[in-house]
């Protein structure tokens, strides 16, 4: 049987998820934008609940296309309200277009928005090294500054956590924990 993190339970999304995408390294500004937005989504809740709703979201919010997320109109956000594919909460509707608005400010400063996030860590994969479940932080002092800063910068649900959570999904940091078939995989792709 194939050793892998605890957290995906049994659930085949949540499997394939970890599998094939979590702690990949992302250098894409739409997939980028994307996982942070989603992880704001997430606040509250749990990841397969986010997860689960992801496809409906890339409908609703034209694929995260970052140009095209910032002209939609609140009459558009406030319909999105009333799906049931989404989650219904205000503030983190609303944030998703926010979010977008900081991020062309960001790509106009930086040059790209993956130029900036990845410049928290100096551009490289942190290797977590957690042997077990417990070891896994749920923040960092390098969250902390990143959650600061895109505060700062106009963007909304980035707290701490939400960012490494992040950083941890788009594969700034590998914290699959050392049993895991895919620490070892990301650990030598790069």
């Amino acid at each position: 049987m194939t050793e892998r993190c605890w957290w995906p339970g049994t659930d085949e999304l949540y499997i394939t998820y970890h599998d094939e995408e979590w702690g990949v390294p992302i250098h894409d500004d739409r997939q980028l934008f994307e996982f942070i937005c989603l992880e704001g989504q997430q606040a509250g809740l749990s990841w397969i609940t986010v997860l689960k709703k992801r496809d409906h979201y890339r409908k609703c919010f034209k694929n995260f296309e970052i140009d095209r997320v910032a002209r939609l109109t609140d009459k558009t956000i406030e319909k999105h309200l009333l799906d049931t594919g989404l989650i219904r909460n205000r503030l983190k509707l609303y944030s998703i277009r926010s979010n977008a608005k900081a991020c062309q400010l960001v790509q106009r400063e930086f040059g790209s928005f993956d130029q900036y996030i990845w410049s928290f860590v100096d551009g490289k994969v942190i290797d977590g090294k957690r042997k077990l479940r417990h070891d896994v932080p749920a923040s960092t002092a390098i969250s902390d500054g990143m959650s600061k800063d895109l505060k700062k910068r106009g963007f909304k649900f980035v707290g701490s956590t939400i960012c490494y959570a992040f950083m941890q999904a788009a594969g700034l940091v590998n914290d699959h924990t050392g049993n895991c078939f895919r620490y070892r995989e990301l650990k030598n792709s790069h």
